[in-house]
């Protein structure tokens, strides 16, 4: 600004003197430089100090030597000797006056009548006078300030603006701050200083003689700024005063302008602050500090800083002020000429100039190579143009256009940052399409894209990365080919780092020029079929690979159009990879499979890529060995195995779930099942599980497809047992690993097995030893473990053995669950079957799940054994059903084919409805479901020997045992025995069933079982409760068994679950009772009621309030078989000696009869076999069910 230009400001040296106190810089000051300081340097010399060492005496005593040639001092003593207190409070009251006047200027209390003007009457007066007068003009400035509602303004005043006096001025100034302070904040004077002429001068010297107050003051300055400085007289005044602060203070440059953008305000402070650091510094090696200033605001993350700034761009651009006084083209030439400064030195458009005459050859370039010092700070400008008018819309003029260009075309060496630089400058040219605006400049585009293409390779190999410009062209390429600009569009963002606005219309030149003179179709799919794939591909390896280019032809289906084979190239890749997980490997195969299963086009539906054959699949997990450590070795990464396995398993599901489009043409095939055998899925997916934060999405997808595909590898119990071996327990069986365990063979453990008859002792040993092993460790004694199994079936194996071989199983089991258990099941089967040789396969135990139970008899007295063979089982129900379900699928075109149950319906009948396949496989499952309980339920049942064992043994029981303490032991004894247990596993395994499908439970009810079971079932199945939903149902079953069971089956239930559901249902069943009782012949009466009347029992004993009606019921019964009987005899004879016997008996042994009649009720036996009649049978049970509900009432109370 001119108002001040020949003032003398405080130097930068001057300044650090006093925020230091050095005295010996400040004695090396001038007088004119001194003169600025003076009000502070008297201050304080004079005023009493609070550091009393001897240091600061003699640096006091310097000052005072310093000062007492200087006459000013003279004049800024008589200030500071005025009475301040009673200044203080006289304006005071001239503040609270015009604040009642409502700021009017009236009569001041501080200065009373002036007689000339305000500049006289200071030089006239003395020192109290003229601090009055400028308290006076100071608190009139402050206050038309704070009242002009951010509207700036200049005031005029005679005392700021005489150059004659403004020495003094600031003296008066620096001492009314300095004694002043709580009435004259230094913010608000330096705020009020704004509005006067030479307040920029002003402020500088007040800030310099309180050095301490610089942050506070431009922290104020700025927060009371403007968003856009440029815009407004204030904000250029405010702007200048900040820039001479920091022109004072150049170490808190820096920090001022990161106040600026914090508060966003006033950004062209910022831009001038930063164009004064890069005058200052004059590096040329690094990039700039402009550069990273206006790029860290455009680029970074806070939004409203990008939209304050850009703000500031646009604005700039359309202000019409003169050119060279703006801010933005002081920043656009700086940015400019540093642009220059890189550029190779001969440019585009000095060779036009200076070869128009010449007789160049057009295939001569004109490019110059760029310095390899000069390529980082080359990508930096060219992101940061890219902001510019990207984010921020400046418009570039011609001269930054061609230079900009002739930047983007120019030739880097072959380094990392080269190859960076030249994918940038694509994108840039990309982005920005206007900046070739010439046929020359088009032609030298051309040019440049072309050397790309022949350097892409040699870039590659010398610099080392995966990542070339050359994967970008091919993809561009593609991009062009299928018209996706949007596709482009994305990818010259993301390889910028910014989002810009790009019209699509924009890149039709470009567009044009790719597709008809650079790479045609035909050119790209041919060229990217011989990039070599990327080795140890990875997330790690950043930009533009050629996976992406692979990708994005076989979406738009490139290959099959022009015959090329891509089988090969993606093979390669999947073997070629690491983790962590290149996140496009997912996405590639899922388009390739669906390039294989779906044709191009409906015209020519041959056109589809080749499957990777299944040797090729095999090849990939072949590697998967064990060496005689036991140790794995793998040819191939665990990676591209998972991607394999999931190529595999996405394709079986794809060309299920597509059968019927695929029926019109030729059917692709399917991986055979042998195939799927040999995969260790299950060791796989463990693995896998250990690299989820390594492999993406890929576990996941894994296990989605495993759940669909396979269900009896996901298993709840399998998860459940890999929790506890790959916890803490597995950790501490790697601690106790012994030298001894690691040297154990398979060869080993089968000798020891061949002396289990006559030595326990060594194959205990080995086991316990092979228990330490890891799952994977243990996968090569699988084989000699399951082949001697079935020695394990003698009864004096001891115990422990048993435990741990089922122990070792399970955890085989994580690892290699469909082998062991084929292994298993054939390993288990009985002796006839072995000596046949007769080995049942993978197929065979699907088709039939229930092969798993015709094993040895003695497996279902052995509970560690018959734990083994329900999993077994489970996993291979669940096998079935995915089984089936992908047979209906893959023989989709029978559907139209629907089976009938006759095939000629009756005259007067309709045709019995017609049966679909899916109905049917319903069907065959339900079946298989229900024959495997009831199987498993019979195996609950015990056999005659064990019936007969515990007949004799109730009866030792009772002639022996003479005391409580021995019967409970027997009991517990019995309750420990390996039927009980192996009855709890069934009941485990059925309670999982019918959580499951309750349909099942339905099924298996409803055809019925043994009521002795019904005691354990009731007991042993928690879900068993689900029953009380269809006992209705199964109540009103024409056929007498049915409803039997029924009863039998609600009455345990009402035992075990005395709910209101069980009450009501109760409750109907006494009701279908006395209605059945109206109806039923005697033979069919006696049929029924001889079971079900001691179920009556149970009910009245869980729901007291229904003896009433099991009463009437009961009298109801025993009215009608009485009067049966008297129409059938002349006498009652039977009946009254049928009572006088229960007197009898009754007088002579009522203990005794009440505990025998019990015990033959629930055996189903009569009390008087004397007579066979039916009804006096049906009497008699209706007497016994009286006693025993009598009995339990009596009890009970």
């Amino acid at each position: 600004m001119a108002e001040f230009t020949c003032l003398q400001f405080v130097s930068s040296f001057a300044f650090e003197a006093m925020q230091k106190v050095d005295v010996v810089k400040l004695a090396a000051l001038s007088d004119p430089e001194l003169r600025l300081l003076l009000p502070c340097l008297v201050r304080m010399a004079l005023c009493a100090p609070a550091d009393q060492s001897e240091a600061w005496a003699q640096d006091k005593k310097l000052i005072l030597r310093l000062l007492s040639g200087v006459e000013a001092v003279n004049s800024i003593v008589a200030l500071l000797s005025v009475d301040f207190h009673a200044l203080e409070q006289d304006a005071t009251k001239e503040q609270q006056l015009r604040h009642k006047l409502g700021g009017a200027n009236g009569e001041s209390i501080l200065v009373s009548q002036l007689q000339h003007g305000l500049a006289l009457e200071f030089e006239h007066s003395d020192s109290p006078r003229r601090l009055r007068l400028a308290l006076s003009e100071l608190l009139v400035i402050m206050n038309k300030a704070s009242d002009s509602n951010g509207e700036f303004f200049i005031k005029s005043s005679e005392l700021f603006e005489s150059p004659v006096y403004l020495d003094e001025v600031a003296d008066v100034l620096c001492i009314l701050q300095a004694e002043l302070p709580s009435l004259l904040p230094i913010t608000e004077v330096a705020e009020a200083l704004l509005h006067v002429r030479n307040g920029s001068w002003f402020m500088c010297l007040l800030v310099a003689n309180v050095p301490d107050s610089f942050d506070e003051v431009c922290r104020g300055l700025i927060k009371n700024g403007e968003r856009q400085d440029e815009e407004s007289v204030g904000g250029r005044r405010r702007t200048e005063a900040l820039r001479q602060l920091c022109k004072m203070n150049p170490t808190q440059a820096l920090n001022v302008r990161a106040m600026v953008v914090e508060e966003c305000h006033l950004p062209g402070l910022g831009v001038v602050l930063t164009l004064d650091q890069c005058k200052n510094d004059g590096s040329e090696d690094t990039v700039t500090d402009l550069v990273s200033f206006v790029s860290g605001l455009l680029l970074g993350t806070n939004a409203k800083v990008r939209t304050w700034f850009g703000m500031f761009i646009r604005n700039g651009q359309q202000r019409k002020r003169e050119r060279s006084s703006s801010v933005l083209w002081q920043m656009r030439r700086q940015l400019l000429l540093e642009l220059m400064a890189i550029l190779p030195t001969v440019s585009s458009g000095r060779i036009g100039e200076d070869t128009a005459d010449t007789d160049m050859e057009p295939n001569i370039s004109v490019y110059s190579a760029l310095k390899e010092e000069n390529v980082v700070k080359a990508s930096a400008m060219l992101r940061l143009y890219c902001a510019l008018m990207g984010i921020a819309g400046l418009k570039p003029t011609d001269e930054e256009a061609e230079q900009l260009l002739q930047l983007m075309t120019s030739r880097p060496p072959a380094t990392p940052a080269g190859v960076r630089f030249v994918s940038l400058s694509f994108c840039m040219l990309l982005a920005f399409p206007s900046l070739v605006s010439t046929p020359e400049q088009e032609q030298m585009t051309v040019m440049w894209l072309s050397w790309m293409i022949r350097e892409e390779a040699y870039f590659e190999s010398t610099t080392g990365v995966s990542a070339s410009f050359g994967e970008m062209l091919l993809l561009v390429a593609m991009y062009f080919h299928s018209n996706q600009l949007n596709a482009i569009i994305d990818l010259v963002c993301s390889t910028l780092g910014m989002k810009i606005a790009i019209k699509p219309s924009s890149l039709n030149r470009m567009k044009t020029i790719f597709t008809q003179e650079i790479f045609t179709e035909q050119v790209v799919t041919a060229h990217a079929v011989r990039v070599p794939v990327t080795s140890n591909l990875s997330a790690t390896i950043t930009g533009f690979l050629p996976i992406h280019c692979i990708y994005q032809l076989l979406r738009s289906r490139a290959f099959t159009k022009h015959k090329v084979s891509i089988k090969d190239w993606i093979y390669r890749q999947m073997c070629e990879t690491t983790t962590p997980l290149h996140p496009q490997l997912i996405p590639l195969i899922d388009v390739y499979i669906n390039s294989i299963l779906t044709p191009a086009s409906k015209a020519n539906p041959e056109a589809t890529n080749q499957p990777i054959t299944e040797q090729e699949v095999l090849n990939v997990f072949n590697g998967l060995t064990w060496g005689e450590n036991n140790r794995c070795r793998q040819r191939h990464s665990i990676t591209a195995q998972l991607l394999v396995l999931y190529y595999t398993l996405s394709y079986e599901e794809t060309l299920l779930s597509n059968v019927k489009p695929l029926a019109v043409q030729k059917k692709p095939k399917s991986y055979s099942a042998a195939l799927m055998d040999q995969i260790p899925i299950k060791y796989l997916i463990r693995q896998a599980q250990g690299l989820q934060q390594e492999l993406g999405g890929l576990h996941s997808a894994l296990l989605r497809l495993l759940a669909t595909n396979y269900p009896h590898l996901c298993m709840v119990d399998d998860w459940m047992c890999e929790e506890e071996v790959t916890g803490t327990d597995a950790l501490l069986s790697r601690m106790l690993l012994t030298s001894r365990a690691k040297h154990h063979s398979p060869k080993k453990l089968q000798e020891a097995f061949q002396m289990v008859s006559t030595n326990y002792t060594q194959l205990m040993q080995t086991l316990e030893d092979l228990m330490l092993l890891s799952a994977s460790e243990l996968i090569p004694f699988a084989e000699a473990l399951m082949l001697d199994l079935y020695r394990l079936l003698n009864a004096d194996v001891p115990r422990r053995i048993l435990q741990i071989v089922n122990q070792l199983w399970m955890l085989l089991n994580t690892v290699m669950p469909r082998r062991l258990w084929v292994m298993t099941v054939n390993a288990l089967q009985p002796k006839a079957k072995l000596l046949r040789q007769q080995k049942y396969t993978q197929n065979d135990l699907m088709v039939d799940p229930l092969i798993v139970l015709r094993c040895d008899r003695r497996v279902y007295r052995c509970p560690p054994l018959m734990d083994i063979t329900l999993h077994m089982l489970n996993g291979y129900l669940l096998a079935s059903k995915a089984y089936l379900s992908a047979h209906l699928k893959e023989n989709v075109d029978q559907d139209s084919k629907p089976y009938q149950n006759n095939t000629m319906g009756v005259m007067g009948q309709p045709e019995a409805p017609e049966v679909t396949r899916e109905e049917l496989k319903n069907a065959l499952l339900s079946a298989q479901d229900s024959a495997a309980v009831q199987i498993l339920l019979e195996i609950c049942l015990p056999t005659d020997k064990e019936r007969s064992h515990s007949t004799g043994k109730i009866l030792k029981q009772q002639d022996q045992s003479s005391s409580l303490s021995e019967s409970l032991e027997n009991t517990q004894e019995n309750l420990l025995s390996n039927v009980r247990e192996v009855q709890c596993l069934i009941c485990c395994l059925l309670h999982q069933m019918f959580i499951a499908d309750p349909n099942i439970a339905k099924l298996v009810h409803f055809q019925g079982y043994p009521s002795e079971l019904l005691p354990l079932t009731v007991a042993g199945i928690p879900s068993i409760h689900i029953c009380l939903d269809f006992i209705p149902e199964l109540l009103a079953q024409p056929q007498l068994e049915k409803q039997i069971f029924a009863i039998q089956l609600l009455s345990h239930l009402c035992i075990q679950y005395a709910l209101p559901k069980s009450l009501s249902v109760a409750r109907l069943s006494i009701n279908v009772m006395g209605t059945v009782l109206t109806v039923l012949t005697q033979a069919k009466r006696f049929a029924f009621f001889m079971p079900t009347l001691p179920c009556l029992v149970s009910f009245c004993r869980a729901f007291p309030p229904l003896y009433d009606d099991v009463a009437s019921l009961l009298i109801q019964t025993g009215q009608v078989c009485a009067s049966h009987v008297a129409t059938q005899a002349q006498d009652i004879d039977p009946i009254i000696t049928r009572l006088k016997y229960l007197k009898e008996k009754t007088e002579v042994t009522p203990d005794l009869h009440r505990s025998v009649s019990s015990e033959r009720i629930k055996k189903g036996e009569t009390i008087a076999p004397e007579s066979l009649d039916p009804d006096v049978l049906l009497c008699q049970r209706v007497e016994a069910t009286f006693l025993e509900i009598i009995n339990t009432a009596v009890v009970g109370v």
